[in-house]
């Protein structure tokens, strides 16, 4: 009888020559975009339908602009997201939850100083039901005085606990550091003015703001889009407004400065948050930056993990990338290390940052990135969420499903020579600004020792 051995992953990847030679990678098979019927509503609404067929659900992405300027107006509209599925004229909270199940959907809702979104996803022939209960949250939401009271109570209590987390002071002492006081910066209102809030603030918010002119609604599944565009205008053909859902100004571009040391006292660890201007995707240069971003640390293979995590252990992860705002984008770069190592964490987060800029990224790196950009892309894309989230993405810029189609062969085409010339421009430590947020007693002297550092 013969008796089977067990081998490691190590002897079966090995032969008495060696180490057995790993095949090529295979060409990279793309995924097949729909075309994509589009129609604006005489309300203004505008309305993308596409059909992914696969499993019969349709995603639903509603963006509504959603800028405001009054001091109070983030802590309205995280109540008013917080209280949009809880009644109506005609259904309480339990009935939106029990129509909704009966055809397997789901709505959610989320708000940021540049826009409220509501995102979903139902079976298919529910659509109609769908489509029915969110123009009923939109045209005729009640925020129910005792919902708003015990919403507001668990948001409060949400705030306090985000507050302490290193990770929100951190976001909070960037957005000040590179945006200084536009609304921008107001990602979460303080407990204090959520508390001063009244349901008849939330509901004067609805009346004026979350209006269809300028919103876009995104559906994504086993449709027939023509239908689906009917079904819309049929079920929110009566949602009005005053005036167009208001955008968010740019912000300020951001300024090279010194990084800003924030002190939280007692902290064992430090966040260094650094960031540069960057380009917005429909920039000729954008899939140039892309790739030199990955290069640098927008994947795990990249310089700067591989530098401060899997060589000098300073970190379990360490990530850069480029985030939209209106009117443009940025760079971030952004780890979290212990207060020991926070100083070295710096000088190699700095060295790998110079590094990029004099010794620009090889044929072999732009490869291996371009090959992680391109499947990563098609991945995301490869399901009806992912397809519909982007969707909705892109067309708040102005961008479509043929941007989309191209972006493969756009990274495919770009040369070495380009990677290089973004690296120059966009990675240069001269460009950053940034925060250092850890307890300063501990980190202080080392950090300020490296200069650049400014205290707050």
């Amino acid at each position: 009888m013969s008796v089977t051995t067990h081998r490691s992953a190590e002897e079966i990847g090995r032969t008495d020559a060696g180490p057995r030679p790993l095949p090529p990678l295979g060409a990279t098979r793309a995924v097949p975009l729909p075309d994509v019927e589009e129609r604006t509503l005489p309300n203004g609404l505008r309305v993308l339908a596409a059909h992914r067929p696969g499993v019969p659900m349709v995603e639903l992405r509603l963006r509504v602009p959603f800028a405001g300027d009054a001091p109070e107006h983030p802590a309205v509209a995280e109540l008013l997201a917080s209280t949009l599925l809880t009644g109506t004229e005609g259904r309480d909270r339990v009935g939106i939850d029990d129509e909704l199940a009966a055809v397997g959907a789901d709505l959610g809702v989320s708000v940021d100083p540049e826009r409220l979104q509501i995102g979903g996803s139902g079976l298919a022939d529910g659509l109609p039901d769908l489509l029915g209960v969110l123009a009923d949250v939109l045209t005729a939401a009640t925020h129910p005085d005792g919902e708003v009271a015990r919403e507001r109570d668990r948001l409060v209590e949400r705030i306090s606990v985000a507050r302490a987390q290193p990770r929100t002071v951190a976001r909070e002492a960037l957005q000040r550091k590179r945006f200084g006081d536009h609304p921008i910066t107001r990602e979460m209102p303080t407990g204090e003015d959520v508390a001063a809030v009244g349901a008849e603030q939330v509901r004067a918010l609805q009346a004026a703001a979350l209006v269809p002119g300028g919103s876009i609604l995104t559906l994504v599944g086993d449709i027939d889009p023509a239908v689906a565009l009917a079904e819309v205008e049929k079920a929110v053909g009566g949602w009005a407004g005053a005036g167009p859902a208001r955008e968010l100004s740019p912000p300020p571009p951001i300024t090279p400065a010194d990084l800003q040391l924030v002190h939280r006292a007692g902290s064992v660890q430090s966040q260094l948050r650094l960031s540069a201007p960057a380009l917005p995707r429909d920039d000729p240069r954008y899939a140039a930056l892309q790739l030199a971003n990955l290069v640098f640390g927008g994947y795990f293979s990249s310089r700067w993990m591989e530098n401060i995590r899997e060589d000098k252990g300073y970190t379990y992860g360490a990530h850069s990338g480029v985030e939209f705002v209106p009117g443009g984008a940025v760079l971030g770069v952004e780890t979290d290390v212990a207060s020991d190592v926070t100083a070295a964490a710096l000088l190699e987060t700095r060295y790998e940052l110079g590094r990029l800029t004099a010794v620009p990224p090889t044929a072999a790196e732009v490869d291996a990135a371009r090959a992680y950009a391109v499947g990563s892309l098609l991945i995301s894309l490869d399901n009806q969420g992912g397809l519909a989230s982007t969707l909705s993405a892109l067309a708040a810029d102005g961008l479509g499903i043929d941007w989309l189609r191209a972006h493969p062969s756009r990274l495919e085409a770009v040369t070495v020579d380009q990677v290089a010339e973004a690296a120059l421009e966009f990675f240069a430590p001269t460009a950053f600004t940034g925060v250092v947020v850890g307890d300063a007693d501990v980190i202080g002297a080392r950090v300020r020792a490296l200069g650049g550092i400014s205290d707050s």
